[in-house]
């Protein structure tokens, strides 16, 4: 398994973020399935202010290119992704048309302190 993890912004406006919030206490079974078919077994997103952080954990032949392009050919999801972008905005340093930016590890303590 391997995990990943990704970072994006919210428009910070209070009333945007509580809605955004709402609408991830109900998300649309077709995405939940789009998610876990994809090889994702384990999703969580938190939040610091308008800052977004998922953690995605995944089997090993998932593949970011193959999620894509499943995605670009489901139209729930797509509804699910306009729906979410008027919430959404991206990081500052983001290319155009990127949303969620995959971070780099810097520290892991079990790998580099912990392991004999």
């Amino acid at each position: 398994m391997r995990r990943y993890c990704l970072a994006l912004d919210l428009v910070n406006d209070a009333a945007s973020i509580a809605a955004y919030e709402d609408w991830h206490r109900k998300v649309w079974p077709e995405i939940i399935s789009s998610i876990t078919g994809s090889g994702i077994q384990q999703m969580q997103i938190y939040r610091a202010g308008n800052r977004l952080f998922m953690i995605m954990e995944v089997k090993d032949a998932f593949s970011f290119a193959a999620k894509a392009a499943a995605d670009a050919g489901n139209e729930k999801v797509q509804e699910w992704e306009q729906l979410m972008w008027h919430f959404q905005q991206p990081l500052p340093f983001a290319q155009p048309g990127e949303k969620w930016i995959l971070m780099d590890k810097l520290f892991d303590l079990e790998e580099d302190y912990l392991q004999p």
